[in-house]
């Protein structure tokens, strides 16, 4: 598939057709996640790929709105939880030829441990399209409702890291349900073209303000 086609095919597909994945699949959407650019090449990340399906059923307690709103999703016979570790980039500029030996977080003008496990996580969204597959990206969030009080994510991601044995200087940045779309997927609700933004009103060119296409 062309790389333009992959990109405009994507879109978040909740709903999964009960169907496995041939293991050489898993491994290229996997592997691509490798491939992804970090600060320093420091890498500082780590997936926790979840197939085997009592893995799965100890996944899904953990995300109970996106499971009970779209009950279809938890077909997908692969989620991979993308984890950032902010430590191997600390270390990585401590090094002689960065030479930050103070690891002062506060040089970092923004959290590419995060940044760059996100680019992970897109590289594999885009190859789960190149193999003709669905995926959807969601967070980490325990059961909320209007009439609960605030829930406390940061105890939820705690008892996730204690459930799957991760260390905690690892931090989900969320899950990539991943596998083939189920029959029934409705077409993309039309109002999301009407929210696209247009280029004029995000792109600036040499100044803010001024339109990329005047």
């Amino acid at each position: 598939m062309e790389f333009s086609e992959v990109v405009r095919r994507r879109r978040m597909i909740r709903q999964f057709a009960d169907r496995e994945l041939p293991a050489e699949v898993v491994d290229r959407i996997v592997a691509s996640a490798l491939r992804a650019p970090s600060a320093g090449f420091a890498q500082g990340w780590g997936f926790l790929v979840l197939q085997d399906a009592a893995d799965r059923e100890r996944f899904w307690p953990f995300v109970p709105n996106q499971a009970a709103y779209t009950p279809a999703m938890k077909n997908a016979p692969l989620v991979v939880v993308p984890l950032a570790h902010k430590a191997s980039y600390l270390d990585r500029y401590a090094e002689p030829d960065k030479n930050w030996q103070d690891q002062a977080e506060a040089k970092w003008p923004a959290p590419y441990w995060f940044i760059d496990t996100g680019m992970a996580a897109m590289l594999m969204l885009l190859s789960a399209v190149d193999e003709g597959l669905g995926a959807f990206f969601f967070w980490l969030m325990p059961k909320s409702s209007e009439d609960e009080p605030d829930p406390d994510v940061a105890e939820h991601v705690q008892r996730f890291r204690e459930e799957f044995g991760i260390p905690d200087d690892y931090h989900p940045i969320g899950a990539i349900a991943i596998g083939y779309r189920a029959d029934d997927v409705k077409p993309q609700n039309p109002t999301v073209a009407e929210r696209r933004r247009d280029v004029n009103s995000v792109v600036h060119r040499g100044q803010w303000g001024t339109p990329m296409y005047g």
